[in-house]
């Protein structure tokens, strides 16, 4: 294992450094992007470390500790001063999971790196690409090499301790022209013009230094999306059998589906632990004869007589007794390698959460990005498995989506800040048939959604109450304003020709009055929410079974 040390800057006294070459270089872009196109694509090193000779010398033995942890990028980029940036990102994905920053005294999954203390798999340098010499700012340069890094399958990850004894840095700053060109780079130019329309409107820049950045960046061609990241599997890998999954389905009103996926459960390749069913199908219209049809499962029936999806899942968490939890809906269809793939994911990628993905018949192909392996930003509810110790800091379900979406995002989102590295694997799939009735449709949660939004001309997809709860529990206000205001332009898109587009757009802005109503309305509905919620049981570490109480959040705001 080689490991050479790249000291950004002339070292008065050089480090001492027993894992592999020292090389000085100069830290600006020209310099550091230089260095990647001569000697880093070539070099027979294993790992690059880039470090700041004013932060004080290297601890190998850390070095080498955190080769050792799950990763590919490892950095120190949030106490270094690159939490929050660059805040141009706000205006396109405000409300994005991981641009939520964890707590910088964690370790946690973080693109914001920085070069000032970052150690980098050659492999992935090579596959990926380097820092593009067209920034102005070396800390620019590194957040959109971070950014594309986590976006395209490499698993990025601050850890605090590789730098020891140094304070929280201020963010540096960075011209406004490498902000607008991290947006041109990463989400392309349509949403750098919309960026750049909403710095001017609020004020963030004058309109003449405004003009000035698009102007150069007009002369920029956007560099072509790297492939995905493949990363070499580990020579091994422990072994799945006798692993403890405990698969908890909740159901309403959806027999003909249950059936159907217990029927599949019964021919996993790794039989599950146990399968916990809670039913909350109202009593004259219950179903008695499942437990007796599949009692060759080892199946655990409950009953609920308030139907709830937060509730129902939380009263299956308290009896479960296996040390997996996968997550399923009533109206899956699974393949009998579920629980394999996914077990099999979580050891090779050396994390305990795996989030598979759903295939929607009527919805056609799954976005490209869910494709490959890959950092998750979702925590799908209905085809996740995670370590039941995961959820002992982030708690359980918020009581708060109990008849409503995003509750599965909300818990994903607490998972995500407590550190844990969720993995989004494409391999371990289920289709999800949307069944027509039971489940949150029961509620009315679910009436527009996106695909639909953009199939039908009267359809607006706007953020719902609990949308909104969750941005808010978790994000500025400057950002869920963001988040409103690109719900505004989503009104406006839609799929097809010109004329379609036409129509849309014409209906979109006869309803614009309504659609800002509706909104504001929400918005001061999930503010109320915010004074009951959130109520988040958690889990005992004493016992198998959770504690009965209920506690607030420790991560509720932003």
């Amino acid at each position: 294992m080689k490991v050479d040390l790249i000291i950004l800057g002339e070292a008065e006294t050089p480090a001492e450094w027993t894992l592999g070459d020292q090389i000085c270089v100069r830290p600006d872009v020209t310099s550091v992007a230089a260095l990647g196109e001569k000697r880093l694509g070539k070099s027979p090193a294993n790992l690059w470390l880039f470090w700041d000779p004013s932060l004080g010398v290297p601890d190998p033995d850390k070095v080498l500790e955190a080769i050792e942890r799950p990763g590919d990028v490892w950095h120190v980029g949030l106490r270094l001063g690159m939490k929050g940036l660059p805040r141009l990102i706000d205006t396109v994905a405000p409300t994005w999971m991981l641009n939520r920053d964890p707590d910088p005294g964690i370790e946690a999954t973080s693109w914001r790196l920085s070069l000032r203390a970052c150690l980098i798999k050659a492999d992935v340098v090579r596959q990926m690409g380097w820092v593009n010499p067209r920034f102005r700012t070396v800390e620019a340069a590194a957040l959109e090499m971070g950014h594309r890094f986590v976006t395209r399958g490499v698993f990025t990850r601050h850890i605090p301790w590789l730098l020891q004894g140094y304070a929280e840095c201020k963010p540096p700053l960075l011209p406004f022209e490498d902000e607008l060109r991290f947006v041109y780079y990463r989400y392309g130019f349509r949403w750098a013009l919309w960026a750049l329309f909403r710095s001017v409107l609020r004020r963030d820049v004058s309109l003449r230094m405004a003009l000035g950045a698009w102007r150069q960046l007009c002369r920029e061609p956007v560099p072509p999306q790297p492939e995905p990241y493949q990363r070499q599997r580990p020579e091994r890998i422990p072994n799945v059998d006798g692993a403890k999954v405990s698969v908890l389905i909740p159901t309403v009103d959806r027999y003909p589906y249950l059936r159907q996926v217990l029927d599949q459960l019964r021919r996993q390749t790794i039989k599950p632990y146990e399968v916990i069913v809670v039913d909350q199908t109202a009593r004259a219209y219950r179903d008695m004869s499942i437990g007796e049809e599949f009692k060759d499962l080892p199946l655990k029936l409950f009953y609920l007589e308030k139907a709830g999806q937060c509730s129902s899942r939380n009263l299956g968490l308290k009896a479960l007794t296996g040390e997996w939890i996968l997550f399923l809906d009533d109206d899956d269809e699974v393949p009998p390698e579920l629980i394999e793939v996914h077990l099999d994911g979580v050891l090779a990628f050396g994390t305990r959460v795996s989030n598979g993905v759903a295939h929607v018949p009527e919805e056609g192909e799954l976005p490209k990005d869910h494709g490959f392996v890959r950092v998750s930003g979702v925590f799908p509810a209905g085809n996740t498995l995670v370590h039941k110790d995961a959820l002992l800091r982030s708690g359980l379900f918020d009581l708060a989506y109990d008849r409503g979406q995003r509750a599965d995002g909300d818990l994903g989102m607490r998972v995500y800040l407590t550190g844990e590295l969720m993995v989004l694997n494409p391999n371990a799939w289920v289709i999800h048939h949307h069944a027509p009735s039971g489940g949150l449709r029961k509620h009315k949660a679910r009436v527009v959604t996106y695909a639909s939004s953009r199939k039908y001309l009267t359809h607006r997809n706007l953020a719902s109450v609990w949308d909104l709860y969750l941005a808010k529990r978790y994000f500025r206000d400057d950002q869920v304003r963001e988040m409103l205001w690109l719900d505004v332009l989503g009104t406006f898109s839609i799929r097809g020709g010109r004329l379609r587009r036409l129509l849309k757009a014409f209906i979109s802005l006869v309803c614009l009055p309504h659609t800002l109503l509706v909104l504001r309305r929400r918005a001061f509905q999930a503010e109320e929410m915010l004074n009951r919620y959130p109520q988040i049981p958690r889990l005992q570490t004493t016992g198998p079974e959770m504690g009965n109480n209920v506690a607030s959040d420790e991560m509720g705001s932003g």
